[in-house]
């Protein structure tokens, strides 16, 4: 009586081979960070992109109004804004290397 649960096992893991080489199992679902949509890519660049020149611009317009240098920082931090947006963009879209995930850690 020892066998039964042994014969069971193995006859689930035939079944289920079995079943596979037919085609009859689902497959697994697929892993959304593994193959991510166009969509969502580009939503996430749009974001990316404008969330940097925001913080750029919020950041250049409050020195001035502190530092009383009216536009020379608003029009420095909008830049570097700008840069630290290419540079995400660039995370997101550009060749992976490996070992690397989509946030680039």
């Amino acid at each position: 009586m020892t066998d039964a649960p042994d014969e069971s096992a193995e006859f689930d893991r035939r079944l289920a081979e079995a079943r596979q080489r037919q085609g009859l199992e689902k497959p697994a679902a697929p892993d959304p960070k593994a193959n991510p949509s166009l969509l969502g890519i580009g939503l996430r660049v749009g974001v990316e992109m404008a969330a940097a020149m925001v913080v750029g611009a919020f950041l250049g317009y409050w020195l001035d109004r502190v530092l009383h240098t009216k536009p020379f920082l608003l029009i420095v931090f909008l830049l570097l804004g700008g840069a630290a947006g290419v540079r995400n963009v660039w995370r997101v879209v550009g060749p992976k290397r490996p070992g690397r995930g989509m946030d680039g850690a």
